[in-house]
């Protein structure tokens, strides 16, 4: 498993197009039984591109993010119709094994979740499950992930202790780069600054802005601030519907509906 080369695919496909897409969402809809959670969802989302999602809560901003990975399949009573493609590719179609999917697009969640081990085998866990056995290969994975989440000066002294000896902060960067020892192409983030505190969340903002070098970025946020500071295109969600998506500075300076401008306005929400 080489980063490099992972990476190099990703830089001859940016250099062939301006507007590669990771993600295409045509007339998406979702159901939680009889509750219509998403409707019509348009979307399409630029490849190395951050891209925030706001909403006020219960507008459908994490249940879309879980779609994109089809992490929603593991609620009971659960149906779609229309399609989400990423990189051409319809993610529903029963071809598209959901195991391929996952570890192509990576998700960190709104809590950090380390798992009850030490710090190296929170990353070397997933390398391990895929089969790789190789020690050295392992061992570079995990100072590379590490660094790439900016955690290995750190953690390098104590890589063998408990994950769960960490900050919140530094847990949370540890599930990143667990995310990035698998090579994603895509990063979901749901809400992955709401539980730390202010310095953790300059860290993780930072970070995210040094990981769109290589990857693309799809972040849910109630925090607007932070969708303005740290993304290049924002969709408003409301009711289960996108309202508006277009670059942040439009969306937070020159919106097109009255009601993006309402809730940036802090008028609901």
């Amino acid at each position: 498993m080489a980063l490099t080369a992972v990476n190099s695919k990703k830089d001859n496909q940016s250099t062939q197009s301006e507007e590669v897409l990771v993600y295409n969402t045509k007339n998406c809809n979702l159901w939680y039984g009889d509750h219509h959670a998403l409707k019509n969802i348009n979307l399409e989302i630029k490849e190395k591109d951050v891209t925030a999602i706001i909403g006020p809560s219960g507008c459908g901003k994490s249940t879309y993010i879980k779609t994109l990975n089809r992490m929603i399949d593991l609620v009971p009573g659960v149906k779609t119709n229309g399609s989400i493609e990423y990189r051409g590719r319809d993610i529903f179609n029963k071809d598209f094994l959901v195991e391929e999917l996952r570890t192509r697009v990576g998700m960190v969640f709104q809590k950090p979740n380390p798992f009850p081990k030490s710090i190296y085998e929170n990353i070397a866990f997933g390398l391990k499950i895929h089969g790789i056995k190789n020690k050295q290969i392992i061992n570079e994975t995990v100072e590379k992930s590490l660094r790439g989440a900016a955690l290995w000066d750190e953690v390098k002294d104590r890589i063998h202790e408990p994950a769960y000896g960490l900050s919140g902060g530094q847990q949370q960067r540890l599930c990143i780069a667990r995310c990035l020892a698998l090579e994603p192409d895509v990063i979901l983030m749901d809400e992955p600054t709401s539980a730390l505190d202010p310095v953790s969340t300059l860290k993780i903002e930072e970070l995210i802005q040094e990981l769109k070098e290589q990857y693309s970025i799809i972040i849910v946020t109630h925090n607007m601030q932070q969708a303005a500071r740290i993304s290049d295109k924002t969709a408003f969600f409301l009711n289960g519907e996108v309202v508006e998506f277009d670059a942040t500075d439009t969306i937070f300076n020159n919106p097109a509906d009255s009601r993006t401008n309402d809730y940036i306005s802090g008028r609901f929400g």
